[in-house]
């Protein structure tokens, strides 16, 4: 690992990109680590990073559009992902990691994990899920360490991933069923809460994302 980390935290008019640049910039100084944070739209800053930071709220097919809108940004975060820099998606920024999603038609996500971003299955419950919910972890992986006992992250939204892969879950919540919570392929993963905005344990698995070494033989 570098001795300074560079991050980017992609600015594609998504939302939340204030909040999340300062949680991972309290995470890097709570863990120790000396991180430059950058919220931007350039490709080259993208490419050059050590970290990338998708955050995303609203709908799939907005953010998608809004991501590709920036010119050269969506191909130079494919092309960084690509070759091994680290990603993190929030939110919708995870649910852009799918194959599709079926909010507001059927728009293209980057298909770096199985399933599609449907309408979340809860019936006789409140929607959008919004709040404090609980996470159940289904294996253990370097960015689910160290959150406690009981953890719980801040979720709202709507829609959610379904169908995906079982070895690509970390952690699911409970809202009529499992829901994808913590996802992770290779060096790409997501969380559908907003770990921001999720106070210490979001600031951990903010944290641990900073120091993942995914291409350890151990997580590869």
């Amino acid at each position: 690992m570098p001795n300074s980390l560079s991050v980017a935290v992609i600015d594609y008019d998504g939302g939340n990109l204030a909040s999340a640049a300062r949680a991972a910039e309290r995470a890097a100084e709570l863990s120790g680590l000396t991180a430059s944070v950058e919220i931007t739209s350039n490709p080259d800053a993208v490419l050059k990073a050590d970290r990338i930071i998708l955050p995303g709220q609203g709908a799939f097919a907005d953010c998608a559009r809004g991501l590709a809108a920036q010119p050269g940004l969506k191909q130079a975060l494919l092309k960084a992902v690509s070759e091994g820099t680290p990603f993190l998606g929030i939110c919708v920024g995870m649910q852009l990691m799918a194959e599709q999603g079926l909010e507001h038609g059927i728009t293209p996500g980057f298909g770096w994990i199985k399933g599609e971003v449907a309408p979340l299955d809860a019936p006789g419950l409140r929607l959008p899920q919004m709040g404090w919910n609980s996470l159940s972890f289904t294996r253990p992986h370097p960015l689910t360490e160290h959150l406690g006992n009981d953890p719980h992250g801040y979720f709202v939204h709507s829609y959610a991933l379904r169908n995906t892969s079982a070895d690509t879950l970390l952690a699911t919540t409970e809202y009529g069923g499992a829901v994808p919570a913590i996802v992770c392929h290779k060096n790409m993963a997501g969380t559908q809460f907003h770990v921001e905005k999720s106070q210490t344990v979001g600031l951990r698995i903010i944290a641990n994302f900073l120091s993942w070494q995914p291409e350890s033989p151990r997580w590869a």
